[in-house]
């Protein structure tokens, strides 16, 4: 847990618009034009020196409609923060692969299945999804079903890709449990004691 006088010090940092605690957390909301030097202050002069993840949610109903949530460490201190920037998938970020390195992986992670740009980022290849791949996956107005499947054709002997069809599309499910329709359940006879 952070002390008082410090969670006061790490609220009046320039470019904090919001705080709170949550289960013993520190919560920051940071302005997306000076978050980049809030994450410096926080590392330099607070001691996180652990980016331990970074992860995107989105809100279609709100402008702007990404969060882009940064959980850090600090190892010394043993401490944590969640700092939190708002934005949409056409302003990008300032990166902070600069301040932790191992934030690339994060970032490219958040635009891989967000579709949030970090600016300053070196590599925006994907990461998780195929290059190929059309989309956002994990953006709440993408299709269920996706656009393109791929899977390997013995006739071209080569891996293809296809429109999405849905072959399970209208099967018929009871919900029923398959022991349900048991009268008795194996093993029920030793626990009636007229097993050996």
């Amino acid at each position: 847990m952070i002390p008082d006088g410090e969670r006061e010090a790490v609220a009046a940092l320039p470019g904090v618009t919001n705080a709170w605690r949550e289960l013993d957390e520190l919560v920051i909301e940071l302005s997306r034009d000076t978050a980049q030097d809030v994450f410096l202050q926080l590392k330099e002069n607070f001691a996180f020196e652990q980016i331990m993840d970074i992860c995107g949610v989105d809100y279609p109903q709100r402008q702007p409609r990404f969060d882009v949530v940064y959980n850090l460490l600090s190892v010394t201190r043993n401490r944590r923060i969640r700092a939190i920037v708002r934005t949409d998938d056409s302003l990008p970020v300032r990166s902070v692969s600069s301040i932790w390195p191992c934030a690339t992986w994060w970032e490219r992670e958040v635009w891989d299945l967000f579709g949030v740009r970090f600016e300053g980022l070196g590599d925006h290849r994907r990461i998780l999804s195929d290059y190929n791949f059309e989309g956002h996956a994990l953006r709440k107005d993408f299709p269920l079903t996706g656009f393109v499947e791929v899977h390997y054709d013995d006739d071209r002997k080569s891996v293809v890709y296809d429109k999405v069809r849905l072959t399970q599309e209208f099967r018929n499910f009871d919900f029923l449990s398959p022991w349900e329709g048991m009268s008795t359940l194996p093993g029920d006879e030793k626990a009636r004691g007229g097993g050996q």
